[in-house]
């Protein structure tokens, strides 16, 4: 089967960063299904991996989480699909990846595919949707009763863009979300934010520019050491803080005086150690694609890179790795 991968971990700028290639097609067992991949999308993950990680000595090491597509085959205890089945999902961090045409996945994290979009469109969301979801309900513990005000640091990157829709739909919040250029401000406010901050001002500066003194919840999505200090003086006594990025530093003693409640997301914990509730991706993915058919949320896809190609692929990650990309950025068909 096709595939695209490296061998040595290299700048981007390297032709051999990422390669085409051919792989044996895997087989489908256990609680596996095996699904002929549709489409991708690129996320931050993949270039962090792709920069410092170094497969094995002759091995290839393919990227790649996000992915729509049909399932092929399935593995003698899979109860929740059956070939010819659309699906979604965003995978597992310690398996190969979706950039290839046929890819293994654990049944409990994959949901079938929202019947109102294309695979391309879809692709752009269960990464995100998962980190997002995750974070508002079951690390802040949100519910639809839930009021106060949520700052979205980032906002108008791929976790950002669902987590506005997602929580202006499913909560009470005031929906905060910072962005620094025109385009950013505009693409966040078109997905419902209520008000947009500048990042690259003082974060109190801006939010009294809004009439506020402090917010109960912040979603800190990049550049989390460079706005730690600003963060511990705008979060309100008793607020929650959620990281998902990874600062070099990161000191919670300025957070004790108000109580703050200091919260990592990272989508793949539950895959990684296959904890008792790896369902919960499945009917969380379930309740998104739900959300999308019904129309109370979009797709976050922005840019449409054409095929799942070693080039195209290279392209997308310079993309993220320049800080400018908006949304999400998708890649179809071989």
């Amino acid at each position: 089967m096709k595939a695209i991968g490296y061998q040595k971990s290299l700048p981007v700028t390297d032709p051999a960063a990422l390669v085409d290639i051919e792989l044996p097609k895997p087989v489908a067992s256990g609680r596996d299904i095996l699904v002929r991949v549709e489409a991708i999308s690129v996320n931050p993950v993949d270039t962090k991996v792709r920069r410092g990680i170094n497969p094995e000595k002759n091995e290839y090491k393919v990227l790649g989480w996000d992915a729509t597509g049909v399932v092929e085959a399935v593995g003698d205890q899979v109860s929740l699909f059956k070939p010819g089945d659309a699906v979604w999902y965003a995978g597992d961090i310690n398996r190969s990846g979706t950039n290839a045409e046929y890819h293994l996945v654990d049944e409990r994290i994959v949901a079938t595919k929202p019947a109102s979009l294309d695979f391309t469109a879809a692709a752009a969301l269960p990464l995100t949707s998962i980190t997002a979801w995750e974070m508002l309900f079951d690390r802040f513990g949100l519910t639809s009763d839930s009021s106060g005000t949520l700052l979205i640091i980032g906002g108008s990157g791929g976790v950002g863009s669902i987590m506005i829709q997602l929580a202006e739909k499913l909560t009470r919040l005031k929906v905060i979300a910072t962005a620094s250029r025109p385009e950013t401000r505009e693409w966040v406010a078109s997905l419902g934010a209520d008000d947009v901050m500048d990042h690259s001002q003082p974060l109190q500066q801006e939010l009294s520019r809004l009439g506020l003194e402090n917010v109960n919840y912040i979603a800190s999505l990049t550049h989390t050491d460079k706005h730690l200090a600003e963060i511990v003086d705008i979060i309100a006594p008793q607020g929650k803080l959620g990281v998902i990025d990874d600062p070099g530093v990161f000191d919670i003693m300025p957070f004790k005086r108000k109580s703050i409640s200091i919260h990592w997301e990272l989508m793949f914990t539950r895959s990684i150690f296959e904890t008792e509730d790896m369902i919960e991706q499945h009917k969380l993915l379930s309740r998104v694609a739900d959300m999308l058919d019904a129309g109370d949320i979009r797709s976050t896809m922005v840019n449409d890179f054409g095929s799942i190609n070693a080039a195209n692929l290279i392209r997308a990650h310079a993309l993220l790795e320049s800080g400018k990309s908006i949304g999400k950025i998708v890649l179809s068909g071989f």
